[in-house]
């Protein structure tokens, strides 16, 4: 019998979540500051701060010092959108993903 869709796989959903919700915030952010100061008051802005600021922080140590503050928004999207997909087949393959069809032969 196969496992529960969600709490069968809770590990593998919150993982994927989190880093889908970071990434996306990543992009959010990337796109909001053209119109937002880096300092700014606004409470969409400092969400987006608040829930992306350890990836951007991650991203500033991982490339290259040329790359500018502007853009470290979008690299840390790429590496979380990366590390997602990673993590996704590394669980797919280790059989704790969910997956749609049961398991053996379809008639």
């Amino acid at each position: 019998m196969q496992p529960d869709f969600v709490f069968g796989h809770l590990a593998f959903w919150v993982v994927t979540y989190i880093l889908a919700l970071t990434a996306w915030g990543c992009l959010g952010r990337f796109m909001m500051q053209a119109f937002m100061a880096p300092d700014s008051t606004n409470y969409i802005w400092r969400g987006f701060v608040l829930l992306t600021g350890w990836a951007v922080w991650l991203a500033r140590r991982m490339v290259p010092s040329y790359v500018t503050a502007p853009f470290l928004p979008l690299v840390a999207a790429f590496w979380l959108f990366a590390a997602r997909t990673v993590f996704g087949l590394a669980m797919l393959g280790a059989g704790l993903a969910p997956s749609i069809t049961p398991p053996g032969p379809t008639p």
